[in-house]
This record gives C-alpha cells, sequence and structure tokens, in this order.
C-alpha cells in the first residue's frame, strides 16, 4: 500500500528536482492540472496510470522510489542502463503447448520492482 504522505513528499521533491510547477508538471505528463493539486493536497491517492505516466515521461525517476521510497532518485545513467533494455523490434508467433499463439505485449519485471510494457506492432 502506498503511504500517502510519503509520497506527496516525493512528488513535490520532483517538482523542486525538474523546477516544475504543479500545472507544469501536470501538462508534461498529459494529466488534468487538477489531478496534481489533488495529490499534493492529500484529497486523492496515487493510481497506477498516473504514476506510469511520470516514470515513462521522466527516466530518472524508478517506479520503485516513487511508488515505495526505496531505490535512489535520480537514477544514476549505469542504473537507467539496467532498467532500458534494448527495444523489442517485432514480436512473432510462438508456439506454447502445441498451439500457434501471437504475441501481444511483453512484459519485462526487474528485481526492484519496476516494469517495462512492449505492445506488439
Amino acid at each position: 500500500m502506498v503511504n500517502q504522505e510519503d509520497f506527496t513528499k516525493r512528488l513535490r521533491k520532483l517538482l523542486r528536482y525538474y523546477d516544475l510547477s504543479a500545472s507544469a508538471f501536470a501538462d508534461r505528463i498529459g494529466v488534468q492540472r487538477s489531478s496534481i493539486s489533488h495529490l499534493l493536497t492529500g484529497r486523492n491517492k496515487p493510481s497506477l496510470e498516473f504514476v506510469l505516466k511520470v516514470v515513462d515521461t521522466f527516466p530518472e525517476v524508478d517506479l520503485y522510489w516513487l511508488v515505495k521510497g526505496k531505490g535512489n532518485f535520480p537514477l544514476m545513467s549505469a542504473e537507467k542502463d539496467v532498467h532500458t533494455p534494448s527495444p523489442i523490434v517485432k514480436a512473432q508467433n510462438v508456439k506454447i503447448d502445441g498451439n500457434l499463439k501471437s504475441v501481444d505485449k511483453i512484459i519485462i519485471l526487474y528485481s526492484n520492482g519496476s516494469f517495462k510494457i512492449y505492445n506488439a506492432d
């Protein structure tokens, strides 16, 4: 479970680090400005969609750090390399239990709780 108060502190740290107002941060990650306001005041808890938008927009933010406060912020360049595998160009069909199945998405789970999703194109 996410500790609301601690999450708010980490969110404020992001705003200071990137020197962004709450509105500019909301615009940058593509959420309504009121969403940030509600998170900062403790009215709402962060949704998974919100958290994923933050880590997708800002590569220095580690998912596990943002949600649980464990790990480092900002990520060092060597750490970023660990969390950013080379892109998967094209997913193929695979045979599972004798049946040919098409790949819809590939999810890579990291030991620190972060993950990366690749959708088949």
